[in-house]
């Protein structure tokens, strides 16, 4: 008489789990596309070592290569894997597993390089064979790569893991690719003494990789709780993070900090920075001499006054430091708090001033405050303290504007090279400079300085340099 019954139950009971699971599980098929991924690395550097030795020489070169390759092969496996070659990151973007994978290709060339000649077998490695490999492997792994992108989306989908939002009445949250279902709806609640009210939530959790809850202050708590005991990477949505601009949490006893600043070079960036500003600006000055002397000497003749405009300037860390330029208005019209914005048509500029300002040589004696450390060859301009963008002050605009100074400030920058240079007549002048300035302090490179200072070189004479 129970059997029937208890089949009926076991019935419900699985229909309610079908029910409220909402993604399959990726997990497995992640494996299929790591392993998917390692064996094409495999094949594509035994093949690229193949070929180069075939067309080195048919017979004893292909031998040759394929040992080159056999030895190579276990070191750029082992790298390739501590790389995360073969990761989830991996398989969302497949321009960086192919930068991680040949990355570990060239360290493992560097590694079996150091031992040949630790060893003094260099003799015995074919330089033409060994040097063709390595580029026919890392061209073959990078086209193997791209081939299996489709693989990967076949098997995992666009986001490769399952995302989960749960609208349990906060904010509402956009996150693509990922799925979102209502507590109210789905009869889901944190409520800790209720073990059914658990279990319901695990079951929604279920092959879920990562989840945020968005929901009222009063039961964040609560969420978080049911999440620590999940096993899933999960999040509670806080505005109160967005708006102290947070980059990190930590727990110190019992109180909970909240990273709201860092700074954003460490001190090997530091280092890197400095000694390039020196060495450039320090050439630079010498190369130019001739020409600053010349521009000085214009400068004096034009009416008699100082050669220097000193302007008191806001800097790295909210220090003033005094700016140096080319005087290029007259002396009794000198604006020294930056109040008034110079334009188009100024009448306070002199003839030499118009020219030097053309061009951008009122901006040369700040190679000395790079020099002594005040500014930086790029960097966020550094602005008078009495500075308009419309009627408002920079700092009225926008509250944003003080991250800027936690980088010193440059000769030029990114905003610079984009064209948002000149009088700040209207708000959105100095919104589309910040926001430059806050993109050049998120990812910051040797590289990039690099190629602000080429691109300056283009934008010295502009129709905006008044």
């Amino acid at each position: 008489m129970n059997a029937p019954f208890a089949v009926s139950t076991q019935a419900v009971q699985r229909s309610e789990v079908d029910e409220l699971l909402v993604a399959p599980s990726l997990e497995r098929r992640r494996l299929q596309c790591y392993l998917a991924l390692l064996v094409g690395d495999l094949v594509a550097l035994l093949a690229g070592f193949a070929l180069a030795g075939w067309l080195y020489d048919t017979g004893r070169g292909l031998q040759m290569a394929l040992v080159y390759g056999q030895v190579l092969l276990p070191i750029f496996l082992t790298l390739a894997l501590y790389n995360a070659a073969y990761s989830t990151e991996a398989l969302r973007d497949g321009w960086r597993g192919i930068f991680r994978a040949e990355v570990s290709m060239v360290v493992a060339v560097v590694v079996v390089v150091f031992v040949q000649f630790l060893m003094k077998s260099s003799a015995e490695l074919s330089r033409g064979a060994f040097s063709g490999g390595v580029i026919c492997a890392m061209g073959l792994i990078a086209w193997s790569r791209l081939q299996l992108r489709s693989f990967v989306h076949w098997r995992c989908g666009a986001n490769v893991i399952n995302e989960l939002i749960i609208d349990d009445g906060g904010p509402q949250l956009r996150m693509p690719g990922a799925i979102r279902v209502s507590a109210a709806a789905m009869g889901l609640r944190p409520n800790l003494k209720d073990p059914d009210s658990l279990d319901r939530v695990g079951l929604v959790l279920r092959n879920i990789d990562r989840v945020v809850v968005s929901c009222p202050a009063d039961r964040r708590a609560e969420w978080a709780m049911v999440l620590k005991g999940a096993n899933v990477d999960g999040e509670v949505l806080d505005d109160e993070v967005a708006r102290l601009g947070a980059q990190g949490a930590r727990v110190t006893g019992q109180h909970g900090l909240l990273l709201v600043s860092a700074g954003p070079l460490g001190i090997r960036e530091r280092a890197i920075k400095r000694i390039f500003d020196v060495a450039f600006s320090g050439g630079a000055i010498l190369a130019l001499s001739p020409l600053l002397l010349v521009v000085a000497l214009a400068v004096k003749l034009q009416d008699g006054g100082p050669v220097f405009f000193v302007q008191r300037r806001m800097g790295r860390g909210n220090r003033f430091f005094n700016m140096y330029k080319f005087r290029s208005m007259t002396q009794t019209l000198c604006d020294s708090n930056g109040n008034v914005s110079a334009s188009k048509d100024d009448q306070r500029i002199t003839r030499v001033g118009r020219f030097i300002r053309g061009t951008s040589i009122d901006e040369l004696p700040q190679l000395f405050n790079v020099l002594l450390g005040d500014m930086s060859l790029v960097g966020p301009r550094p602005h008078a303290t009495g500075s308009l963008a419309g009627d408002k002050l920079f700092w009225e605009v926008d509250r944003r504007y003080w991250q800027r100074h936690c980088l010193k400030p440059g000769l030029s920058g990114l905003a610079q090279v984009r064209g948002y240079r000149g009088a700040t007549d209207q708000e959105s002048d100095l919104i589309n400079r910040l926001q430059s300035d806050l993109e050049y302090l998120e990812g910051w490179t040797i590289m990039r300085d690099l190629h602000i200072m080429f691109l300056t070189a283009r934008v010295l004479v502009h129709d905006r340099a008044f």
